[in-house]
Order: structure tokens, then sequence, then C-alpha cells
């Protein structure tokens, strides 16, 4: 019997032993039992049973290998990284990780607000499982392909999916949890063109679900969070034509601030589908007055819809850029990697999801997150501003509210696991530093309460589960329940 056979024995004996997490929050009903260890762990075997590498804190790469995304995490020491090329390479360290006792993160980009695609047990990466596929009308993508290499493998063919701008970040996390991004009002969300899933569940099985097979998970797929319901290995999306498009920006001077916010959250909502906008307030680095700009992507030409945004304003901008560019170069640019190859809008290195000639940063900051079903009105719009007008000495605190709309709202708030269908703009607040963060937050949730998106999960959001899935809440726990009874995937804010 080999190494993988006699691993995939023990997991069903002990499936609720373990639990894929950075920490042991408690259970509904009760508290969680401690990981009990069968024996000790045999890393050199778990070695040899994969395909893939696995990265120990002896080996020479193990600190770039525990590295995320975002460096306040750094401190974090994972007993191993796994490197899977296969789903079976999944299934044998989730039943490495069941037969120990041992919590196991689930990491791609490893671009998570919280730092929970670490811990201090195995991490299960799949940046191997990066390739991208043409069949057709879809496009067959490996859960560890990184959004630069989804829309490079596919402009080629003259086609993409609607996905997110950070070129780093894995198209997995991004999917499950929704997948908002610049295309989204012409064509939906990420999970609205996914066509079928494979995931690794909690039992060892390799899954493909899609709306005949397993239509509870695929529905929980559209939505309901990364690391909740399995490891997803492989996407199946619906694609479309990838011509030139027009990125394009506008900017006033800081006293219109009011009068842009007002303006553009009255338009952008219900603009033509063919253009997306991007509202950004920021403090300014050299601690002077904050700015105030919208970006956005139209599919023809701009022209029309920036002055559209001008004339509800009610003030033209002081200046403003506008130039037409094909698709890829197009995500490049939103994506701050402009003129840049491919693989330089990586990271640098040589493990998987890494180039050698890499040049994107990584970037420190944490983040929160609302969703806005109506216009703020004049008191949360002075309420907002005043928080960029005070201490503003610190450079790169942020507020970028994307609109949504279009085809967004198009598809019911129950029809996917994604809620909130029918919300006017994402509301993202980042910064360096959690005391503005949470005051800035807290100063405006009594206009959007109870809101947030689950891919910028926010550790200390009190109503998190609310906040997040809304009314698909209750039916995402009995999904949960029926694939993952003894809750392996857990982590402090899973279902």
């Amino acid at each position: 019997m080999n190494r993988r056979a006699v691993l995939r024995a023990t997991l069903v004996g002990g499936l609720a032993a373990a639990g894929c997490s950075g920490g042991e929050p408690p259970a509904p009903g009760g508290r969680p039992s401690r990981p009990r260890p069968t024996g000790p762990a045999d890393w050199n075997a778990l070695a040899r049973g994969l395909d893939g590498r696995l990265i120990r804190p002896s080996d020479a790469s193990y600190d770039r290998a525990r590295r995320l995304y975002i460096p306040r995490f750094d401190d974090v020491e994972p007993a191993g990284i796994a490197y899977c090329e296969t789903p079976q390479d999944v299934a044998e360290c989730i039943a490495f990780a069941t037969s120990q006792g041992m919590p196991c993160a689930v990491r791609c980009g490893g671009h998570s607000y919280a730092g929970w695609s670490t811990g201090t047990g195995i991490v299960i990466d799949v940046s191997p499982m990066g390739t991208v596929k043409r069949d057709g009308g879809h496009a067959v993508v490996g859960a560890g392909t990184r959004l630069i290499d989804l829309y490079g493998e596919l402009a080629g063919a003259g086609v993409s999916v609607p996905s997110g701008t950070c070129p780093t970040v894995g198209v997995a996390g991004l999917t499950l949890g929704g997948g908002l991004g610049v295309t989204s009002r012409a064509y939906g969300l990420s999970c609205d063109v996914l066509e079928s899933a494979q995931l690794v569940t909690a039992d060892g099985r390799v899954l493909t679900c899609g709306p005949e097979e397993h239509a509870d998970l695929f529905w929980a797929c559209r939505g309901g969070g990364g690391g909740n319901f399995g490891v997803a290995v492989s996407f199946t999306y619906r694609t479309h034509e990838a011509g030139d498009v027009t990125p394009f920006s506008l900017r006033w001077p800081w006293a219109r601030a009011a009068s842009v916010v007002r303006g553009w959250q009255r338009w952008a909502p219900a603009a033509p589908d063919e253009v997306w906008t991007s509202l950004h307030l920021n403090t300014d680095p050299g601690g002077g007055t904050p700015t105030v700009e919208v970006v956005g992507v139209a599919l023809a030409d701009a022209t029309a819809h920036m002055n559209g945004l001008a004339a509800a304003v009610g003030a033209d901008p002081v200046s403003s850029a506008v130039q037409s560019r094909p698709h890829l170069d197009a995500m490049k640019f939103m994506g701050g990697c402009a003129g840049q190859t491919v693989e330089q809008c990586h990271a640098r290195g040589t493990l998987p999801g890494q180039r050698p000639g890499g040049n994107f940063p990584r970037t420190d900051y944490a983040g929160k997150s609302h969703i806005a079903y109506k216009p703020l009105p004049d008191d949360a719009v002075n309420a907002l501003l005043a928080r960029f007008e005070r201490g503003n000495d610190v450079a790169n605190r942020s507020a970028l509210m994307d609109a949504m709309g279009g085809a967004i709202a198009r598809v019911g708030p129950g029809d996917t696991a994604f809620p909130h269908r029918k919300g006017l703009f994402c509301v993202q607040y980042l910064a360096p530093d959690t005391a503005w963060l949470r005051a800035t937050h807290a100063s405006m949730e009594p206009y959007m309460r109870g809101t947030a998106y689950v891919n910028y999960v926010d550790s200390d959001l009190k109503n998190w589960a609310g906040a997040y899935y809304g009314p698909n809440l209750g039916r995402l726990r009995k999904v949960k329940a029926a694939h993952d009874p003894g809750r392996l995937f857990r982590f402090p804010q899973a279902l």
C-alpha cells in the first residue's frame, strides 16, 4: 500500500481532527475539539508522496516561500509549504494534516488581508496549477493562475474573462468571493462566467461541480468565499471577446471633492454598462492637500462618458487623461505595471507563481469595506472627506469607491452566493495604520450598516457573516454542513 493510499485511509476516520486555518474559532453551538496527532509527523514521507515540492524551515528557499503579498505577516512561520502540482497532491496534504491534527492554510496569490493564507501548520499552495487553456468559448484555468497570466494567455486569442486588477492576485480567491473588476458592469463578476469548478473536498474526493452536478456546491463557490468548502484546483470560465479598451482619468481640486462624490454616485451606477469607474480619495504622500480623482475603463470611446461625469459633478476637471489600448495593455495599466512585460508583472523569484524577471512589489496595508445600497447623504460625504482632512501627514490612506450596477445587478441576489447584487458601489478603505481605518469605517457604518465584501476580508468585523453573505448565509451554512461536516476547513471567519 503506497504512501498516498495510507494517508487517504486516515482521512475519513480523522476528518474532524485538523482545521485548515490559522486559528481555532468556536464552532456553531460549541468549542471545537483540540486536534490530536495520531503519531509523529513524517514530513519526508509526505515529500515523497507529492508530485510537487515540499519546503521546510531548514530549506534555503523557506524564507521566500513563506511570505505573503502583505509584509505584515512575515513573522508567521509555517511548519511546511507544499507546492501542489495536482489535485492528488492537495488530497495528500489534507490527509497528512488530518492524521497529524495539524492546521492547514490554503494559498494561491497570498493576498488575504487578514493573512489567513498562512499559518503555523502546513500551507497548501496551488500555484503550480497555473495553466490556462482555451477551449472554444471557454477557458480552463488552474487555481494557481495569477491574474496577469489569465489576461496574458487569453490575449493572443482576442478573448478574456472579467476579473480583477492587481496582477499577482490569484484567480481562485477572487472568483470564490465573487470577483469584482473593471469589466464587471459589462460582463458580470468573475463568478458569473464560471461554468464549473473542481475542488478537493474535506474527505479527499476531487469533485467537479456545475449547474447539473453538485449544484449546491457550485452555487456556494460563486461568492461564498475561498477556503470554506474545499481546495479549488481548477475553473472553467465562459470567455468574451476582448478588443481595444480605453482607460481614462479625471482629477478635480480637493475643494470640489464633495461635488465630485455627490455627482459620481448619482451618475456611475446608472451609466452605460460599457463603462466602469472608481472614485479615489487619497492622502497626499507629502502631507499636502488630499486628492480626488475618478479613473475608469470604457469598452469603446470614453469621451461621452467623461463629459457625462463632468456634467454630473457640475465642474470641469483640472486635468484628464485618456488613451485607447489593447485589452492586455489596459489591464496592465490598471494593475500598476503599465509598459512592462507579463513576466515583469509578477513577483520576483523562482518559486511557483513567481518569475525571475518579476518586478511587481509587495505592499504593506490593511483594509476594510462597505457596499453602498443608497447614495451617501451630504452628512456622510462630509464625514468621509473629514477623515482625509485630519491627520493628512500619513501617506497611502485611501477610499476607493468602485461602481457596481450593469451586468452585476441583472443577476438575482440568491442566484449565486454573492448577495450584493443591488449595491450601487463598493467602498474599500486602505491604509497602513489600523487606527485610522477603524475610525473611518466606523464613521461610515451608520450609512452603510452591516455590509462588506468577503474578498476584502476584515479580521475585526463583528457581524462578518451577515455583512459578507446577507440573506444567503443560511443556505451557505447548509452547504458547509453537507460537504465539510467536521469543519476541516476553518479559520477565524470560516462558515
